[in-house]
């Protein structure tokens, strides 16, 4: 059923219509899949990490370690710079590809990026599920992480620019709930695989990743583009209107167009966005697009998401039983979570739930911490109550990381740059993202090794700065229409400092 819609436009009495049509709900979920083939590779390579024949095959000196050594630490048994290459070798590529991939997006469309993703997806995991040696294993995470690249940057511009303003929030946090759903995925194949006899197991679960980069690359093929992408692309105005006409379900959309043409013709006006994204009438928006998945990065979810079974196996947990866990907190309790983000992301705002979020994850990373530092040592163990009460905790914590920080991570940078600089700005915070996706996941068996509980608290310090940041310096989106961002800058009672002094430097730069 068409659900009615109005939005104010620039000159305050004019109106943008629409209606919540069909054709732009399947499109954006066509485009949401692409969340899982993310999804998918964090759930699955944290299992399949954790598996001894995998390890035994390809990381025999971990293998020995966690099977033979009991004189090593209970925080130092997986660490292995070579097996954390494994895992971060997928980041760094992806960091690489997304900065192509901003051309890409802007030169060919967000339709175009979409498929290179799904293309590059699909062969990295025919080659991780063949691999018979440690390089091809990781040629394949490096096509994985180029796909990873291509999909991140262009499908979350697809969903902010296909959505209706009033609702964007609910349609751009579908790619987050597509993450949550391939990582739910990912772990119920491997507690499956695992427990295959011959020790293969692991193949099905790299080469299952063939699955999701299906979807998302069949589904590729018959996405339409979005009217913003045409008019960026084209003089074709006519065009834009007829689909911005299909995707609102209505006639009336001059108000809409008449805002696309004016950002179009900013962004044809620019042929390096890479330098103009630096300018100081864009500095808010640079700040975000760096700080935000810098943050994402530093709440420590990668504690939970690369090596939950890690952390299980680590306070004693079985192998199975350190699968079925993962699958259950990192997954379930994170969709569940996810959708529920999607529900109140447009009504209650995004600054409500980065607060409440950031909070809940500090209180529970604090008490984990305090837990297995008062219980577990080097070399003892957890009673079966300690350990399901640190179950419980990650739970609380998965929660609040899946309403708040989890989808408006992608949401907030997604929605805030405009046209001009938008693929720029995107790649921007893909490559901070996978930049500081690669650190973590590369660094954090050592850290674990060396910080031991203190690794919680270290993360709850980053969780209670940058939630203190968000209140103070990061205004309310929701509602406001994407090509008119700009007005939040120039309100706000820090940035319009900056952004009015930026905005003059540029008109007198223009006038010489």
């Amino acid at each position: 059923m068409a659900v009615g819609l109005a939005f104010t436009s620039e000159g305050g009495g004019q109106y943008y219509s629409g209606k919540m049509t069909p054709f732009v709900v399947l499109s954006c979920i066509v485009a949401a899949t692409g969340g899982l083939i993310f999804g998918y590779d964090l759930g699955i390579s944290g299992g399949v990490t954790s598996m001894e024949p995998f390890l035994k095959k390809f990381f025999p000196e971990v293998y020995r370690k966690m099977k033979e050594d009991t004189n090593i630490s209970n925080y130092c048994k997986f660490d292995s710079q070579l097996l954390t290459t494994f895992t971060s070798s997928l980041y760094i590529a992806g960091l690489i590809a997304s900065l192509f991939a901003s051309s890409v997006t802007r030169a060919f469309g967000r339709k175009a990026s979409i498929l290179v993703g799904g293309t590059a997806f699909l062969a990295g995991s025919a080659l991780g599920g063949a691999a018979f040696n440690i390089y091809m294993l990781i040629f394949g995470r490096v096509l994985l992480g180029v796909g990873i690249g291509f999909a991140n940057q262009s499908v979350p511009l697809y969903l902010s620019e296909m959505a209706p303003p009033k609702n964007r929030g609910a349609f751009n946090i579908g790619f987050q709930v597509c993450v949550a759903i391939g990582v739910l995925s990912a772990n119920l194949l491997n507690y499956g695989t695992q427990k295959i006899k011959g020790g293969w197991g692991w193949r099905i679960s790299l080469a299952m990743a063939a699955a999701p980069a299906s979807i998302l690359t069949i589904g590729a093929l018959f996405l339409p583009e979005t009217p913003n992408s045409i008019i960026q692309r084209s003089n074709d105005h006519q065009k834009a209107e007829r689909m911005l006409q299909r995707v609102r379900g209505t006639a009336d959309v001059q108000a809409e167009l008449d805002d696309l043409i004016r950002a179009g013709s900013i962004s044809k006006t620019i042929n390096h966005p890479f330098k103009k994204i630096i300018e100081r009438k864009y500095r808010p928006q640079l700040v975000m697009a760096i700080l935000i998945p810098f943050f994402q990065q530093v709440t420590g979810i990668n504690v939970i998401s690369f090596y939950a079974p890690v952390l299980f196996r680590t306070i004693k947990l079985s192998e199975s039983t350190s699968l079925l866990m993962s699958a259950i907190v990192t997954g379930g309790v994170g969709t569940i979570s996810t959708i529920l983000s999607m529900i109140l992301a447009d009504r209650l705002g995004r600054k409500v739930l980065f607060l409440v979020g950031g909070i809940q994850m500090l209180v529970s990373q604090v008490m984990i911490g305090s837990i297995m530092a008062a219980q577990l040592g080097d070399h003892g163990g957890f009673s079966s109550g300690y350990a399901y009460l640190i179950l419980v905790l990650v739970c609380v914590y998965t929660t609040g990381f899946a309403y708040s920080w989890g989808p408006l991570g992608w949401l907030v940078p997604s929605e805030i740059f405009p046209l001009e600089i938008r693929s720029a700005g995107q790649s921007i915070t893909v490559a901070v993202g996978l930049l500081f996706t690669f650190l973590v996941a590369q660094t954090f068996l050592a850290m674990l090794c060396h910080f031991k509980a203190g690794i919680f608290f270290f993360f709850g310090g980053w969780v209670a700065f940058m939630t203190t940041f968000v209140h103070f310096f990061l205004p309310e989106t929701k509602n406001l229409p994407i090509e008119q961002m700009d007005k939040l800058w120039a309100e706000h009672w820090f940035w319009r400092r900056i952004v009015g002094e930026g905005v003059e430097d540029s008109k007198m730069q223009e006038a010489l």
